[in-house]
């Protein structure tokens, strides 16, 4: 019998962590994973240089060997938009630079959706942080919430209580939104935006009013014009309402409320011209009011979600990633892993001020938490002596200190071994005096 020949995936942002979830698909023994730039290459740069990148992932591609059959990724800036380039330079499917641009330049993504969900989408406005007059010009009424045209992971976004609030804030924002905003600008330079988009590039921020609720994030694709969603997820808040405490699946959200939310994001994403490829999408459900608002787009599943579908489903969502980027019908099944219930938790330390790590998990303590549970996984994201202002990407109110993963057959018990697994793995943390988180 003649062997069949292994199909030749390349993963935009490969790292060891995540590979693994490459080979929980149903089928991962027909093909070769093969790193394309590797995650400390493309995610979390203090410099993002967009060009030399896609030049460098070009070379990588035009020296294989062999056949180039479907290119993936599951990290947000830049990878979204660099795997969209190159998939169009190599013919491959997957959603249009244009398309990707539109859903994460959050400006020009509230607009589409005001054309399409009115009653969905919250009020907003553009917001240049260089402009001296930039606090006169916001026409939402306090307090309400500002974040960058391009961020990830709740950068640089702030709730606005008064003018005083804004101020400081934009001084935060004039420091540090260049890192992001300036690479941005290269990738929208590649497309013709409309006149009302023009000139509101990733220097600049949207400011929203507030809305709140229930937080839902169904993950889906969108393959030759068919919309189909594989789960949905809820993303909890923390105490204090603006960090994320975990990611849990399967959501506990109202089905009519799932459903709903499902035909609003095929209706905004088929407006976009969202096509070939795979998304997730924030929602916020006001059970007081019954409305339901978009919070925001993203053109790629979450490597946050991989475990959760792992355990839940017995298979990770590159089923659908890696089979949408290849043209083909993703064989995705629900309900096939070993637990009902789990989320990815955010060990969070909260605080506006800087600090240095005085204490990390000791690796009898690491030890101790995998004898009693086997199936969490934890990944500490600090190390010892490191001062807390050089971590990259943490919202205005708190840093990430572990990530932590955990399952369980009722949403009580994965709670309670989540609570003991926090117990085990200690920190601490010393306070530096006199140096804001700026």
């Amino acid at each position: 019998m003649e062997k069949l020949q292994k199909r030749n995936i390349f993963v935009l942002g490969y790292d060891e962590r995540h590979a693994p979830d490459l080979l929980q698909i149903s089928d991962a023994d027909r093909f070769d994973f093969h790193p394309l730039l590797r995650s400390d290459e493309v995610v979390y740069q203090h410099n993002y240089v967009i060009d030399k990148k896609l030049d460098k992932a070009r070379r990588i591609l035009r020296s294989f060997s062999g056949s180039v059959d479907a290119i993936v990724c599951h990290w947000d800036f830049p990878a979204t938009s660099m795997t969209a380039v190159l998939c169009e330079e190599w013919g491959l499917p997957s959603p249009s630079l244009h398309a990707v641009l539109k859903c994460s330049h959050k400006y020009w993504s509230r607009i589409e959706q005001q054309k399409i969900v009115p009653e969905n989408t919250p009020a907003f406005c553009a917001l240049n942080p260089f402009d001296e007059s930039a606090v006169a010009s916001v026409t939402l009424d306090y307090p309400f919430w500002i974040k960058p045209i391009k961020g990830y992971g709740s950068m640089l976004g702030f709730r606005i209580n008064g003018p005083r609030d804004l101020e400081r804030a934009l001084k935060i924002v004039r420091q540090k939104i260049r890192r992001i905003g300036d690479p941005f600008n290269t990738l929208l330079m590649r497309v013709d935006l409309p006149p009302e988009v023009a000139g509101i590039d990733g220097n600049c921020m949207i400011a929203e009013e507030l809305i709140h609720g229930l937080e839902i994030a169904p993950e889906g694709s969108v393959q030759r014009g068919r919309f189909h969603a594989h789960g949905m997820v809820d993303m909890v808040r923390d105490h204090n309402h603006k960090s994320f405490l975990r990611y849990e699946y399967p959501s506990q959200a109202p089905h009519a409320i799932q459903q709903r939310a499902l035909e609003v994001a095929e209706k905004v994403l088929l407006q976009i011209g969202f096509d070939n490829g795979c998304f997730n999408m924030e929602f916020f459900w006001d059970k007081a009011t019954d409305k339901l608002w978009i919070i925001e787009i993203n053109p790629r599943i979450s490597q946050s979600h991989c475990y959760q579908f792992e355990k839940v489903d017995g298979m990770s969502n590159h089923e659908i990633a890696v089979h949408v980027a290849l043209g083909d019908q993703p064989h995705f099944q629900h309900g096939k892993g070993p637990y009902k219930h789990a989320a990815k938790f955010l060990r969070r330390y909260y605080s506006q001020e800087d600090g240095v790590v005085i204490r990390v998990p000791l690796d009898e303590e690491l030890d101790q938490l995998k004898t009693l549970q086997p199936d969490t996984d934890v990944r500490v994201k600090v190390n010892k002596g490191q001062y807390l202002s050089s971590l990259v990407d943490q919202d205005a109110y708190s840093y990430v200190l572990a990530e932590i993963e955990v399952a369980g057959q009722t949403d009580h018990e994965m709670l309670t071994k989540y609570h003991q697994a926090e117990g085990l793995l200690s920190f601490e943390i010393r306070a530096v005096e006199g140096s804001r988180k700026e």
